[in-house]
């Protein structure tokens, strides 16, 4: 099993996109058995990939003591793809992880749906809390959405100087340019700057996935985004195989 976050500090970027998209990737293009778990308390994954509101109870009580995690895993209307739903109750979820004073408490979970799942695919927070701090030492792989723009490209770079000063071990990180249009000065100089980053183009197809509730390889598989995806998460099993 590998566990995959898609990770941002900043909001906007396509996070939700592309933990939506690879999932979907996982399991019908690698036909792994496949788990998303939305941590986000906005809750974008979730509204996606569930066609009704979520019949579980509250998102955090996954991360209690007595609870098993399978018990809260729920089929999403992707075929292949299951879902650990987010809600509200997860922006207290710092607060809990200090309660509980367990700082591999994600990890440890992972590690029971490891027996279930061949691919992980974590939608996480846009912040720098406890919570990240959890994903990146439990995930294989961190996939950091920027879009060619200073403060995207900022945001990078704090997470890239948090983890520096860190000793403990984390997750490799992976940057992929977002909502890359083509026709703008900055974006071609970003890319130019940084040609072996993958690309993901703009596309109107991602306003889309919303009305549709669905990953684009369902709705339009041959749109340049989608195909960016594909490419994306065949780049991402290569490294994973690499790492193992």
């Amino acid at each position: 099993m590998a566990t995959v976050a898609v990770y941002s500090l900043k909001g906007g970027v396509g996070k939700t996109t592309f933990a939506i998209n690879l999932a979907w990737a996982a399991a019908n293009i690698s036909k792994r058995r496949t788990l998303i778990w939305d941590l986000d308390p906005q809750a974008a994954s979730t509204y996606i990939l569930m066609d009704g509101p979520s019949s579980k109870g509250s998102a955090q009580a996954i991360f209690a003591r007595n609870v098993d995690a399978m018990d809260m895993v729920q089929p999403s209307n992707v075929e292949g793809v299951d879902l650990l739903a987010a809600d509200t109750s997860l922006r207290g979820l710092d607060h809990f992880f200090f309660e509980l004073g367990k700082k591999r408490r994600l990890a440890k979970l992972l590690g029971g749906l490891s027996r279930h799942y061949d691919r992980i695919i974590l939608d996480c927070p846009p912040n720098l809390t406890q919570t990240s701090e959890q994903v990146l030492r439990a995930a294989d792989l961190v996939i950091v959405p920027v879009i060619p723009a200073p403060l995207s490209q900022r945001a990078l770079m704090e997470v890239v100087n948090f983890l520096d000063r860190q000793k403990s071990r984390h997750a490799p990180i992976l940057p992929v340019y977002s909502m890359v249009d083509r026709r703008r000065s900055l974006h071609r100089v970003a890319l130019e700057e940084k040609a072996d980053w993958p690309v993901v183009p703009m596309a109107s197809s991602v306003e889309q996935m919303s009305v549709r509730k669905a990953p684009l390889g369902e709705f339009e598989p041959h749109c340049p985004a989608a195909k960016a995806f594909t490419r994306l998460w065949t780049g991402v099993e290569r490294k994973l195989r690499t790492q193992g």
